[in-house]
């Protein structure tokens, strides 16, 4: 089996509508520029609010790609 070397970086993912949406933007939209996604994991959740009314909602997720350099 050969060795692989995994890079980890975070994102944050906002919706108006989810913490799935926003978790799912944020690996849908870093799939768009980066190879080999390998695993996506949700750190965080927050909301952000507005006169005392949630307005999003908003995913810290933490996405791993095979490091190829």
């Amino acid at each position: 089996m050969s060795e692989s070397v995994y890079k980890v970086i975070e994102l944050i993912g906002t919706s108006e509508k989810s913490w799935e949406e926003a978790a799912r933007s944020a690996v849908e939209r870093a799939a768009k520029t980066v190879r080999d996604l390998r695993v996506a994991e949700v750190e965080q959740l927050d909301m952000k609010v507005e006169d005392g009314k949630v307005v999003a909602y908003r995913a810290r997720v933490h996405v791993s790609f095979k490091y190829e350099g």
